[in-house]
Parts: structure tokens; sequence; C-alpha cells
């Protein structure tokens, strides 16, 4: 049996504000340390990761481990049944096909109770390693959720870069660009206002701007938020949760259009100093066993008399010419349909028709 009651009620319907935009349907795990998420967006390209530990619980009970597979859109919509200062506890059974969620007021004076329907997910645990990132920048998550806002009114994406002299976030649209730097800031009297740099090598990645303001719908959540870069991997936009967990965001980088276009551009010149001229058989291909006879124009001179075809064969004696008037256009034919005769007798050239000076000589069968 599962059994979940929770003091800060609006947390958890926080939670779910912040991620159903991203992912529609995920499996909740739920184990004896505490009650985790692990969904992808429908494109693939964000990953979403919850982890509410079982020490921030005033009541957790979880006999064996389960999985309950539910609707984030219809489990937002549960939660909003209930007020921010209510207590919200969760109940399942050992194999049930529902989950029941319990708002109590503050003052025991109101319980309500709704059942929903579980559902059947296939999904995969993606086991995500613990890794050290080149650039960490800590930050307010308020200021961070107004920059990708502002930046998203000029550009689709914002290069994100960390260098010694503090992140810049940048983009550039149609109507223009715009950069916004901010620098190292930890002397201010509240830490949920100082900003924190920390880096070992620069870095600088490009990222959809579409998925960093739906990351940021969880500002509510926590007043600061940590991104963590690395030329290799994902960016990491993470919010701690009280002391109970965190919610992270995964997302892959964007890669630059200019370089693709670039690239292109690059290859195709030397396409085209690499392309070499289209050749022309010199024979015709044969149809039905038999050669395609050629139809030659021949140029004749107003006293010029047309010549009674010969033959003349090639050294290696493989094919005989029937010359024509001029040398060299002649009917190339092989020497078999010759029958050893000098002269041709089934083919006689005559003349079609006469066009200034020009008679066009045709096969006669």
């Amino acid at each position: 049996m599962l059994e979940l009651r929770l003091v800060q009620g609006s947390l958890l319907k926080k939670v779910m504000e912040s991620i159903k935009d991203l992912v529609n349907d995920a499996n909740f795990d739920c184990s004896a340390t505490g009650f985790s998420l692990q969904a992808m967006d429908s494109s693939h390209v964000a990953l979403v990761s919850l982890l509410l530990r079982s020490e921030g619980f005033e009541h957790y009970r979880c006999d064996r481990n389960m999985s309950m597979g539910m609707n984030i859109g219809n489990m937002s919509k549960m939660l909003k049944c209930g007020g921010n200062d209510d207590i919200v506890t969760i109940k399942a059974d050992d194999g049930g096909d529902s989950v029941t969620f319990m708002f109590e007021s503050p003052n025991q004076d109101k319980i309500a109770d709704f059942e929903m329907k579980l559902m059947d997910i296939d999904s995969e645990h993606l086991g995500i390693p613990e890794s050290e990132y080149e650039a960490i920048v800590r930050m307010p998550s308020a200021e961070f959720a107004r920059i990708c806002k502002d930046l998203s009114t000029i550009g689709d994406t914002v290069v994100i870069s960390v260098t010694k002299e503090g992140v810049k976030f940048s983009t550039k649209g149609d109507i223009g660009t715009a950069n916004i730097v901010l620098r190292q800031n930890t002397s201010v009297d509240k830490p949920e206002e100082a900003t924190i740099i920390e880096m070992e090598t620069p870095v600088s990645l490009t990222f959809a701007l579409r998925y960093m303001n739906s990351f940021t719908k969880a500002t509510p959540l926590a007043s600061q938020v940590t991104v963590s870069l690395s030329s290799e991997l994902p960016v990491v936009v993470e919010y701690k949760i009280a002391e109970m967990g965190y919610l992270r965001f995964y997302l892959a980088p964007k890669i630059e259009e200019d370089e693709e276009m670039n690239g292109h551009r690059a290859a195709e010149p030397q396409a085209e100093t690499t392309k070499q001229p289209e050749k022309r058989p010199t024979t015709e291909p044969k149809t039905n066993g038999e050669p395609k006879r050629r139809v030659m124009k021949i140029d004749l001179d107003e006293d010029e008399v047309e010549l009674k075809p010969k033959v003349a064969t090639n050294g290696n004696n493989d094919y005989v010419e029937v010359v024509g008037s001029k040398p060299g256009n002649g009917i190339v034919k092989p020497k078999e349909e010759i029958n050893g005769d000098e002269e041709v007798n089934d083919v006689k050239p005559g003349v079609e028709k006469e066009t200034n000076g020009e008679a066009e000589v045709m096969d006669v069968e």
C-alpha cells in the first residue's frame, strides 16, 4: 500500500503546473526512498526529472516499489480542487487501478477526496549519470525567467556563453539582436539574489527559447535556479524544492543553422569542379539484335555530285563504314550484315527533301 501525506499541498500543485505543458503522460515511481518521476517531452528533446524524498513528507508509507501511470493534465486538475493551504494525502493499493487524492483544510473542518484512474504507460527509465560540468551558474530564478521571456520577443534561440567576465545571454531575429550580461555578484544582502558563476573552461551553447520558457514555469518552486553547462552534455536547469528534492530539466543544445548553411555552400563549388563531362557512347545500343541506323545530314554544294556509297573497313576488320559524299560522314554497320560484298546492297541512300542546298539522307530498307 502507498500512503503519502504532504503538509505543503501547494508544492505538489506547483510541480504539476511546471511540467504539464512538457509531459502528457508519465509513470510516478514510488519506493522507500521517495516519490519520483522521469519523462521526456513528445519530441524527445527535453527530459524532466522529479524527486521528492521520503523525509520531506509528514507521513510516508510504501510497502513495496510500485509505478503509477497518470496523465499529468488530469492530475493537475485534481490538485487544483484543493486549497493552497490544504494538506494533501495520496493513497493507492498494491495492484490497484486508481489513486485517491484527499484534501484536508488546516483546521480540519473540510475533507474532500477525489479518485483518478491509473494508466498503463510503457516507458524506459533512463539512467542519468552524475557529471562534472564546465560551467555552473546560480542566479535568481525570477531573473532567469525574465531574461528568457524578453529574449523570446526578439528571436527563437538563446546563446548562453560563460566566460571569466560573466554569463551572457544573446539572441538575434528579424527585428534585431539582444545581449544580456550578468556578472558575478555575491555581496548582496539576500542570498537568493546572488549570482554565482563557477567556470573551469569557457563554454557557449545555443538552446531553443521555447523550451527555456517552459522550464521557467517552475520559478515559483525556488528562489534560485542552477544552470549547468558543458560542451558535450545537455544543459541542466535545476530548481530545488525546499529541502525535500528537486525538479530538473535537461535540454539538448541546438546546432547553428548558419554553420550548416556554410558547410553546404563550401561543398557546392567543390562538387562543380569535380564534375566530369558526360561521355556519350560512340556506338548506338542494339535493339532486337540489330544496331540502330543513324540518319546523317550531308551538305551538298551546287556543283557537287552525289557519290555512290562505298565500303571501307577499319584496321581490326570488325566493322565497315558506308562512306557518304564527304569522308567521315557515313553509316557504321557490323561486317556480318555486308555479306562479304564490297558494296552495300541493302542500304541505298535516297534524298527525301532538299532545303537550301542541304539534303537529308535516310536509310531505305
